[in-house]
């Protein structure tokens, strides 16, 4: 199966920052001091590094982060959990979307995080592992993170927990947490961080007790990028930033969409987080073959922890792109 496209492209970050921050083409462009057809033409998709690069200063941006962005010369490789921890991902509309499945070893107590669009590959796994769902534990309420909760409520007796923040009739039924809550399965302790913005009550679940601290963060951060807000997008910054981005540096991160990443990653390569100017980016060869990233991309590959390949989702064309434009 082809690895999961990163979230987003190097358009679909200068789109949610512009939108994210109220500045209008006209004064993008005056502020960069640019054509407006220049701003258009790479609006459009056109990689002009030096318009790309001026750009990135005026929309609180790394130009090299975005540069590298635009080349798709930098994809995230995360490390295998070998036991507790499995990632799905699945088709939703015209996207695909991830979920995640958590358990101790021991005592076999789980917990779902989001539900993606389908459940099927995630219950067989349950059922291979006899795990006992406790939670499912929702990031936030939008469609695509909650769109296979009656196929999961149907094959288990777990609690539906949501953000008290979220809208009351967004999932009926579900039970509230508050922030820095926590759950726990056997050793494994889930804390409940507030990274609102994307939504009321975004939360990334902060999981310790596996063989890496794993950040479930939902829309909160996805690699190399963010997700979008029109009306809370510097709260979500800055929440993200504050949040996440001090937890320990090995830390995976489990994004909402896109592969999984880890914080080292993020903090070099994302253009809202990383600084402005990055050591150059080498084609590095892996360890186990003399590809580089750019073809590794053509090669199969395995979601962390999980038995088999990832759930397959809309096919992966060059890294970066969905031949699509999202919220």
């Amino acid at each position: 199966m082809p690895l999961i496209p990163i979230e987003d492209n190097f358009t679909d970050v200068i789109a949610k920052a512009q939108r994210g921050y109220a500045i209008s083409d006209a004064e993008l462009a005056s502020r960069a001091e640019i054509t407006a057809e220049a701003l258009a033409a790479v609006k459009g998709g056109e990689a002009n590094l030096p318009v790309l690069r001026r750009l990135a200063r005026h929309l609180q941006l790394s130009p090299d982060a975005l540069e590298i962005l635009a080349k798709k010369t930098a994809y995230p490789r995360a490390p295998v959990f070998p036991r507790g921890f499995a990632f799905f991902n699945t088709r939703h509309e015209d996207m695909t979307v991830n979920n995640y499945l958590v358990w101790d070893n021991k005592t076999r107590e789980a917990a779902v995080v989001d539900t993606g669009a389908d459940a099927a590959e995630l219950l067989e796994v349950v059922d291979t592992h006899r795990l006992r769902v406790k939670h499912v534990l929702l990031t936030h309420a939008h469609e695509d993170h909650v769109a296979a909760l009656p196929q999961i409520l149907a094959a288990t007796r777990a609690d539906v927990w949501l953000h008290e923040r979220e809208p009351a009739d967004a999932v009926p039924g579900a039970r509230r947490f508050a922030d820095n809550d926590y759950f726990h399965l056997g050793v494994i302790a889930i804390k409940c961080l507030p990274t609102w913005g994307h939504s009321p009550g975004q939360t990334t679940f902060y999981v310790q007790g596996l063989s890496w601290p794993l950040a479930l963060c939902g829309d909160s951060l996805f690699s190399a990028s963010v997700g979008g807000s029109p009306t809370h997008f510097r709260e979500q910054v800055k929440n993200t930033r504050a949040r996440i981005f001090s937890l320990p540096k090995d830390t995976v991160i489990g994004p909402g969409h896109g592969p999984l990443t880890t914080l080292a990653h993020e903090r070099k390569y994302n253009p809202f987080f990383a600084p402005d100017r990055l050591a150059p980016v080498e084609e590095k060869k892996s360890a186990a073959s003399d590809e580089t990233p750019a073809a590794a991309e053509k090669r199969p590959a395995r979601a962390a922890g999980k038995p088999a390949g990832p759930r397959p989702g809309k096919p992966a064309g060059p890294l970066g792109f969905h031949g699509r434009r999202k919220r």
